[in-house]
């Protein structure tokens, strides 16, 4: 680890007005300041700045930026209203990790691409202008959704995958102010700049996630991974189907583990509403979903598995007798 100074800032304004690197549970951040990966000068530790609530707002709810994970998964409030968040968390690292994540740290992730940690192969994201070692070498868990010829790695969280299917909203405050922006709209596809991972401006901190009011519709996540625990997903769907009587009233599904950021096609949630349940129409719909997708060899059974795993998600979403 390369050497850097080390702060801690009181309150928001404090470390807005620092310079460097915002750190919180330094769950992925340290692991790659170890490899010199990211190799910051000065880091400025976020924990005491007072973000760490979850507060009502409105008919929705607030989560600060430095609400642990563990904690949230497990608030009353979230595992009542927003079970696929709850259960999002749940599926994703170990119970040590959860207790150290946070939520906005959790958004901030890094993809797990083997070439992007391989600081003795090329990898656009680490090194603009190296190249792409995945392309042509292994890309097993690499996208098949929205990527470009400069990178083709994926966003490997499951909290955000649950909040882009919820339609939360990011809180941020920088030098221009405050903003926010939609959670399906937080992350990047790479483009011809895929060493920026986030829609964030220089310098600007994570402050909130917001919940919008709960839509008392099914909520399902399900992740198909390598191994039962402690792996990334191969593919997820964050579900939250609303049945109006016998017909889909409304439909959000994000993809996970498939692109740079969680999938989600408003286009193809439209062709569901107000329509009966089908074997039919949920494939259409599937198709629609994953319209572009293109493997990359290694990842080539993505496609197919996306493909049963959104279909699984909706049967199960759409039955009732089901509600889990």
């Amino acid at each position: 680890m390369r050497p850097f100074t080390y702060s801690r800032a009181a309150d928001p304004a404090a470390a807005l007005a620092s310079a460097g690197r915002f750190i919180a549970g330094g769950t992925n951040l340290l692991d790659l300041m170890k490899l010199q990966v990211e190799t910051p000068d000065a880091l400025i530790d976020i924990n005491h700045i007072g973000l760490d609530r979850i507060e009502p707002e409105g008919e929705g709810l607030r989560i600060g930026a430095l609400v642990r994970n563990a904690d949230l998964a497990a608030d009353p409030r979230v595992r009542r209203d927003w079970p696929l968040l709850s259960r999002a968390l749940l599926a994703g690292a170990s119970g040590q990790l959860r207790n150290r994540a946070t939520t906005g740290g959790n958004l901030m992730q890094r993809t797990r691409c083997p070439y992007f940690y391989d600081l003795d192969t090329p990898c656009n994201k680490r090194a603009p202008g190296s190249g792409c070692s995945a392309k042509g070498g292994f890309n097993r868990n690499l996208a098949i959704l929205g990527w470009s010829d400069a990178c083709i790695a994926t966003y490997p969280g499951d909290m955000a995958v649950a909040l882009a299917a919820l339609d939360a909203e990011v809180h941020v405050e920088g030098p221009a102010g405050k903003r926010s922006l939609p959670a399906s709209g937080f992350h990047r596809l790479p483009g011809d700049s895929p060493e920026r991972d986030t829609n964030l401006e220089d310098g600007e901190l994570i402050t909130a996630v917001t919940l919008p009011a709960p839509t008392a519709g099914r909520q399902i996540y399900r992740k198909v991974r390598d191994r039962r625990s402690y792996a990334f997903a191969l593919v997820s769907v964050a579900a939250d189907v609303v049945m109006d009587g016998p017909r889909i009233g409304r439909a959000a599904l994000a993809l996970g583990g498939v692109a740079a950021r969680p999938w989600r096609v408003p286009e193809a949630e439209a062709m569901l509403a107000g329509q009966a349940p089908s074997d039919d129409l949920m494939g259409r719909f599937a198709d629609r979903l994953l319209q572009g997708a293109q493997g990359h060899g290694d990842n080539d059974f993505k496609i197919p598995l996306a493909r049963r795993t959104v279909i699984a998600v909706l049967r199960q979403a759409v039955s009732a007798g089901d509600r889990t």
